[in-house]
């Protein structure tokens, strides 16, 4: 007969304190797993206004779901807005890294500078550089070789691309502005302003046309700019993509129409907020390759190893209800290579 311990077997009690103790063992090992869960900090740096850059961190955030990442439970994501005014970038760049993030996503190519003055460890992705080597931020485009890698926006050819929209829809064109910000805060930010319209003024005479520089200064300054452009006899402007035109978009729109002077401008947003036609990159297509980017970096890939990626895809916008309200007629073969036109 077994041996009995206040009304219970010995071999019961033994069997009692296994399971205890399995369960015990159990519990311990996952609160130990829980604790060996990594959470990731992702740092997002954005110079322009957080009412622009909205869907393009909404489209990354989902590619990052879709890649196994969850916020709160093994990523946090740390968002700072400029909101347009670049003078504080450096501040709010300042503010992320002291948090010791694993990556930094950048929107232009502003903020991204301000990132590689502020870290030389800490890998950053780009989303929207206008001319990586040429500003200085990577060594080539194959083998970025520092701690920075991302999408360019392919900025000095769409530039090119746009000189060309231009002459296709105004054959008769001679005289083309562009529109850019030359009031800087900065000398480095000058002397890339230049490189660009020198490029451009290079494109313009490739097409048999002459390039001016419409400069403003800030935004008080934009009416003069227009006018000035109108006194010297130029027929249409290319805006240059920056934050200054982002952030001044709707002032822009409106002095065009008021001057009745055609713009073509570098991305969507402009052709939806009332602007005659836009050529660019799908910026929110990068922001969901960054992503990519982002968790080949926590997985352990170096930023030196990750080429910069150009553009894949491609939009022409045109909108006809301003064609119509400043007199213009889009011709039927440029309507036709459209990929979506604003009626």
């Amino acid at each position: 007969m077994a041996q009995k311990a206040n009304g219970f077997t010995l071999s019961s009690m033994l069997y009692a304190l296994s399971l205890v103790g399995a369960v015990l063992f159990a519990l311990c090992t996952s609160a130990h797993a829980q604790q060996t869960i990594k959470i990731s900090r992702i740092g997002v740096l954005i110079s322009g206004r957080s009412s622009v850059a909205t869907p393009r961190i909404r489209a990354f955030q989902q590619r990052l779901h879709e890649l196994g990442y969850i916020e709160g439970k093994n990523i946090i994501i740390e968002q700072r807005y400029a909101e347009g005014n670049v003078l504080i970038v450096p501040d709010l760049t300042g503010e992320l890294i002291r948090l010791k993030p694993d990556v930094v996503v950048t929107d232009t190519s502003r903020a991204t500078q301000a990132a590689k003055d502020a870290t030389k460890t800490i890998p950053v992705v780009f989303t929207q550089a206008n001319d990586p080597i040429g500003d200085g931020q990577v060594a080539s485009l194959a083998r970025p070789g520092g701690n920075l890698t991302g999408f360019s926006l392919l900025a000095p050819e769409l530039n090119w691309k746009r000189l060309e929209l231009l002459k296709d829809v105004f054959p008769k064109i001679t005289r083309i502005g562009f529109l850019t910000r030359t009031g800087r805060d900065s000398p480095e930010a000058g002397l890339i302003t230049d490189r660009r319209f020198k490029e451009s003024e290079a494109d313009a005479k490739g097409l048999g046309l002459q390039l001016h520089l419409a400069g403003a200064k800030g935004a008080d300054d934009l009416n003069n700019v227009f006018e000035e452009a109108k006194r010297i006899g130029v027929q249409a402007l290319i805006a240059h993509p920056s934050t200054f035109m982002t952030t001044n978009r709707t002032r822009i729109i409106e002095l065009a129409a008021i001057h009745r002077m055609p713009v073509i401008y570098p991305a969507t947003i402009f052709a939806e907020a009332g602007g005659l036609m836009s050529y660019g990159v799908d910026v929110i297509e990068n922001y969901r390759r960054a992503a990519v980017y982002v968790d080949k970096i926590l997985k352990g890939a170096k930023p030196a190893d990750l080429p910069v990626e150009q553009p894949t895809k491609f939009q022409l916008v045109i909108n006809l209800k301003t064609a119509k309200q400043i007199g213009l007629t889009i011709p039927p073969n440029v309507l036709a290579r459209a990929d979506r036109v604003i009626r």
